[in-house]
Formats: structure tokens, sequence, C-alpha cells
């Protein structure tokens, strides 16, 4: 990796947000992807067992998974078939949890309300006393493959990927974003910032106010599944108040203490008490003992202040392209996400598909940081 380039937008960054967003621009403009890492996608996207839970998440980002269905239920020719595969969400609740299931169902359209006696048929570990609420049209996505698609399709139109760049210096000169590493430097009048939970200190390096954007690691933890038949077309179990899930995985029986622990941006390890504390809120709902954990790992995700994405233009700084804080719900609203940043970055009209799901742009711009903390100036 020698030498000087000069594309037409550099992006920052190779998990789904970077991928997804060279797919989309690749064809219309010379884009170069750079990825500190030897793989594209280590710290999040590699480590993550997405599901799409539409319920998931505010409604900007609820718009932005919806709008993404068509595309997982039936992705362009390349994608080798769905990439969904149906599976419902079983919210759960304890006696003491009932009020939160009702307030749940209440604002879960197509929601099925179901007896302790019919929730325990459809995960037979669980203790006689839980309820449930299903959502049926929740499922498991297939998250490398789509991610590897991705990264293909970007390099068949030409798209420069890069790994192992190494420490680099960013400035803004004559109109052009200059990078600069150890053997090789790049120009670009356009700069998306997709490093994930780097996404703060490439804004920062750039000259740019960070947005407080802050990674928090997700654990992770599979053990043996109970010898029930069927058991791989369980539904995935949620705890109403979002403590927890499990679910069938890779022929094993994933468990999520659903922990959001803030994090430096890092090569993230699985704390023994967060594993802990998973199995601690598994074992109160279920009947089922645990012998042995069979693998563990963690992850970052990164979110914004106000939990949702930043996708769109800095006001602060001309060709800077804000496409982070994507949170929990990062891979389940990437093909909507990336063809509004794409759309954002072409300066062609939101697709109408995106709009028609109640997505408004401007909520998930960078500008809106601004105007919160003029508002709280006022007001002080």
């Amino acid at each position: 990796m020698t030498g000087f380039s000069q594309p037409d937008v550099v992006i920052i960054g190779g998990g789904m947000a970077g991928a997804g967003l060279a797919a989309h621009l690749a064809p219309h403009r010379r884009v170069t992807l750079i990825e500190r890492e030897a793989a594209c996608g280590l710290h999040t996207t590699g480590r993550a067992v997405a599901m799409f839970t539409p319920s998931h998440g505010a409604a900007a980002g609820r718009s932005l998974a919806k709008a993404s269905r068509a595309f997982f239920e039936a992705p362009p020719t390349g994608f080798d078939g769905p990439l969904l595969r149906p599976r419902p969400t079983l919210h759960i609740a304890r006696p003491a949890q009932r009020p939160a299931l009702s307030d749940l169902a209440a604002r879960l359209p197509g929601g099925i309300e179901l007896t302790a006696a019919e929730t325990r048929r459809l995960a037979p570990i669980l203790r006689p006393d839980i309820a449930g609420l299903l959502e049926p049209d929740a499922g498991d996505l297939d998250v490398r493959r789509l991610h590897r698609r991705w990264l293909d399709e970007a390099q068949e139109h030409g798209a420069e990927i890069r790994l192992c760049i190494g420490d680099y210096a960013i400035e803004r000169s004559r109109g052009l974003w200059r990078l600069q590493g150890e053997g090789w430097s790049l120009a670009a009048p356009v700069m998306v910032d997709a490093a994930g939970a780097w996404a703060d200190v490439v804004a920062a390096a750039a000259g740019l106010t960070p947005l407080r954007l802050e990674p928090r690691q997700r654990t992770l933890a599979l053990i043996d599944p109970p010898p029930v038949a069927g058991f791989g077309d369980w539904p995935i179990v949620k705890d109403v108040d979002d403590r927890f899930h499990f679910r069938p995985f890779a022929g094993k029986l994933l468990i999520a203490p659903a922990d959001e622990e803030p994090s430096p941006p890092c090569d993230a390890e699985a704390d023994p008490l967060d594993i802990a504390c998973a199995l601690m809120r598994f074992q109160a709902v279920s009947d089922y003992e645990i012998e042995d954990i069979r693998h563990q790992w963690a992850g970052l995700r990164t979110f914004a202040p106000d939990g949702l994405p930043v996708i769109g233009w800095s006001g602060e700084a001309s060709g800077f392209f804000w496409f982070a804080g994507l949170g929990g719900m990062g891979v389940q609203t990437a093909p909507a996400a990336a063809q509004l940043a794409a759309a954002l970055l072409l300066e062609r009209p939101v697709p109408r598909a995106l709009l028609d799901h109640g997505l408004a742009p401007a909520a998930l711009g960078p500008s809106r940081f601004a105007a919160a903390s003029l508002e709280r100036a006022a007001l002080s």
C-alpha cells in the first residue's frame, strides 16, 4: 500500500455502514475505503449475530428497519437468496412485568398476546408463570453474507479497499481532505466518517467537534441446546424490559444480557461479570440448567446521545459526512441507511420507499445536536 491517490470519496471504516455505502456509491463515484484493521468489520459487524426486530428502537430507527425489510427478503442478484430467515420474537414477562407487556401490546401492530401455557409451548424451557407477546414479522439476519457481498460489489464497481493503514493524519486544504500515513496518502473532496466506535476520534483528528458518540459493549455466550425436539425453530425470546434475550444460533443456544456498558474504542473482550449476569437472568425465567459455556465474546455498538443514527453532512466543515452512531440498529437498518446516505452524498432525492415508511432524514442529521445545544443555551 504505497503512493498517492485522489478519489472522489474516501470512506473511513469498513464495517457494515462503510461497506454498504461503498457499494452504493462505487457505480457513481471513485471510492476509496480505508480500514485500520487487517479485516473489515472486526469490532462490531464481525461479532454481530443480528436479529430483525422491527419494534426495536426509536421511531426513526424503526422506519429505517421497516424500509430495509424488502431488501432483506429479496436482495439483488449476487446475494444468493434472502438475507432474512423468519423467526418470530417472543417478548416475555414475569408476573411483575405484565403491565410492561400490556403496554408493548398496545403499541405493537400485529402483536399476538399469549397465555403462559401458549408461551411455554413456543419455548418449553420457560417457567410456567411466564406470559408472552408474539411479534410475528421478526427474524435472523445473515450479517456476514450481507457485509461480504457489499464489499465485493464495491470492488466490482472499481472501489479501492485499503486495510492495515496504521496511524494517519487528516487535514483540510484547498478544498480537499488530505490523509497522510506511512508510505501512502489520499486526497478527496468528500470524506465519510463511518469509523464506528472510533467515529468521534476521526472527527477530532479532522478538526471537528465530536458528537459525544459513546461505544458500549455487548456480550454474548453460547451454551449447549436443551434436548427438546424442534429447538431450531424456537422464536427469539426477549425480555419485555430488554434486559436479556436468547435464541437458537448455529446449533447452540445464544444468550445475551443486553448489556450496554460504556467502553473506550477497543478490541472488546467478554467480562465474566456480564456473562454471569446473562446466565442469572436466563435462569430466572427458565428451568433449563446450564452446565457449561461453549463460547463467549463481546463487541462494540456506538450510540449518539439521543440513541439515533447520525447520517448527514457536517455543518462545521465542507465535505465531511457523518455515517455513525448506528447503535443496536446497524444491521437491521443497513440497506435503508446506505440508501439514505448515498442519496444525500450524491445530492439526489431520498428514495420514495424510505419516505413512505415515515423516515424524516433531518431527524438523523448531525445538525440536530447543534440545534439542541442552542435550545439549551436559550433556556439557561
